[in-house]
């Protein structure tokens, strides 16, 4: 390459200078000469990092308004044909083969057809698949119009001040004429409810006890499960661990089992006809525990307890006999656990007696002083069931023959109040699950009656008549108290929807259901001259 005459003189100035002797040079060694030698030079131009900044406007092209043509005008020139697919012809000997290949269906003989509706799989088959499409056929319309018309008394009802009539179920094959006897919903599946049924006396070729599985969300008028043995059945649960296993407490004393994953209606399971089990009525039922360690306990009026392993009910894990004082036997009627308690129970009897007592220990049965207030049988027992800010678990409620509901503390004997608004038996009672001065009561003229505390200690603040001909016998919240379901003596279940003021209490609930106990204590130690306990 030419090289500037520049840089040439200066390469030849600087050889010169090397060249010459140094005064150094010429003391010590000479240095090996450097042959330089001329290189070219490049360039590069790197651009600095571009900053990339964003703001909260919208990222859109600003357009012409006024223009006519919303869309650009593609022309024909712009647009590429595809290119046609390319199809292979299948030759000969493939259409041959896949002709071969087809089978010719083959005619069922009036023999095969009856054989196959009467196995056992077709019949599995076609129940599930009916109760699939009955279930989609009766769903509600998605596209209902929820906005309401803006009339005052829909506005109120939302407000969630009432009980709102949201299902009946009734069945003239096998709950018309059939009192209900207990009810619970499932704790796995929030939207099933089972019913327990005596016997109907008009039928007498037909099971004595019934116990049907009703769907809350199946519109249709037929349960989901239908169950039954030979003895009318006075109590009913679903096991809290195992959503599949139902429990039924029989008039004979047995205990039965059911299991909906087998397609059989009568019990997989039974306890005994012997002393070793129960030989009165059973009237309650409860299943305490954990998931790991889980016990049945079954009360009767004859005056005993059993524990049960519900792998194994043809023997008791424990029994014991429940007698005040050693005198005399128990006869319970109800039977009710403090929540989260395995070990404590609240019981009411015929004679009208409240009993505590303990399963476990040195105490085992009843013990203590009875809780003497009604002047019937009592119907039903329930603890306090909600936790919040303030423990109420030693407050329970009763309700009795006598048309009364007694509202009770476990550190006194005499009842905190009497709720005397009924005019016939009063049946059942049972706190709300959430909200804690709120309880429902069911009585012989067929009212359901709600009552919060913290509002009206002298009256319900709603009463609704559910049927004015039949008694209503039981009643029970869901888990998550936005629902209320009762049953009546002609075999009929009521779902209620309840109001928000009845499934989300406010923060300061407790603290008002405390003031409002301590009125009722002062109340009651005036008029009987104690003294004021504390809860």
């Amino acid at each position: 390459p030419t090289v500037p005459k520049a840089e040439a003189a200066a390469a030849t100035a600087f050889a010169a200078a090397a060249e010459e002797p140094t005064p150094a040079a010429t003391i010590s060694t000479t240095k090996r000469q450097v042959k330089l030698s001329v290189s070219s030079m490049s360039q590069t131009n790197i651009p600095p990092k571009e900053l990339v900044t964003y703001n909260k406007e919208v990222q859109t092209d600003t357009r012409d308004d006024d223009a006519d043509d919303d869309f650009p005008v593609v022309s024909a020139e712009d647009v590429v044909p595809a290119a046609p697919a390319k199809v292979e012809e299948a030759s000969g000997e493939d259409k041959k083969s896949e002709e071969e290949e087809v089978i010719p269906l083959r005619e069922l003989s009036e023999d095969d057809r009856v054989h196959i509706m009467r196995s056992q799989d077709f019949g599995q088959f076609f129940d599930h698949a009916s109760k699939l499409m009955e279930r989609a056929l009766t769903e509600k319309d998605v596209a209902v119009d929820y906005r309401g018309d803006g009339d005052e008394g829909d506005l109120e009802a939302a407000a969630g001040s009432r009980i709102k009539l949201a299902r009946q179920f009734v069945n003239d094959r096998w709950s018309r004429r059939r009192a209900v006897t207990c009810l619970d919903w499932s704790t796995q599946h929030p939207e099933l409810v089972v019913a327990s049924y005596n016997n109907n006396e008009e039928a007498p070729q037909d099971p004595d006890g019934i116990v049907l599985v009703w769907n809350t969300r199946f519109q249709a008028q037929t349960p989901e499960y239908v169950f039954h043995c030979q003895s009318p059945v006075m109590s009913c649960s679903f096991t809290k661990f195992h959503p599949h296993l139902v429990l039924g407490g029989c008039y004979s004393g047995q205990i039965a089992l059911w299991d909906s994953r087998i397609n059989k209606r009568t019990p997989v399971q039974r306890t005994p006809l012997s002393a070793q089990a129960h030989t009165h009525p059973v009237y309650c039922l409860a299943v305490v525990g954990t998931q790991n360690a889980h016990n049945l306990i079954s009360i009767s009026t004859d005056g005993k307890m059993r524990s049960w392993s519900l792998d194994m009910l043809s023997h008791p894990q424990d029994s014991q006999e429940l007698r005040f004082k050693e005198a005399r036997s128990v006869a319970t009627t109800s039977l009710s656990f403090p929540v989260g308690e395995v070990n404590n129970f609240v019981v009411g009897s015929e004679d009208g007696t409240v009993y505590t007592g303990c399963r476990h220990g040195n105490k085992a049965g009843v013990f203590g002083e009875p809780f003497e207030g009604h002047y019937g049988p009592v119907t039903a027992t329930h603890c306090h069931p909600a936790s919040g800010q303030v423990d109420f678990s030693n407050l329970f409620l009763t309700s009795s023959f006598d048309w009364t509901v007694k509202l009770w503390s476990q550190k006194q004997q005499q009842p905190l109040y009497s709720f005397e608004t009924s005019s016939d038996y009063v049946f059942d009672v049972q706190w709300s699950p959430v909200h804690p001065a709120v309880f429902a009561s069911v009585d012989g003229m067929g009212h359901v009656d709600i009552w919060n505390l913290n509002v009206d200690t002298e009256g319900p603040v709603v009463s609704e008549t559910v049927d004015s001909v039949s008694a209503i016998n039981r009643v029970r919240w869901s888990h998550t108290g936005q629902q209320l379901v009762c049953g009546n003596a002609d075999g009929t279940v009521y779902v209620y929807d309840a109001g928000e003021q009845f499934y989300q209490p406010r923060q300061d609930e407790w603290t008002r259901l405390a003031r409002t106990i301590q009125d009722m204590r002062m109340t009651e130690s005036s008029v009987i001259g104690s003294g004021v306990a504390s809860y």
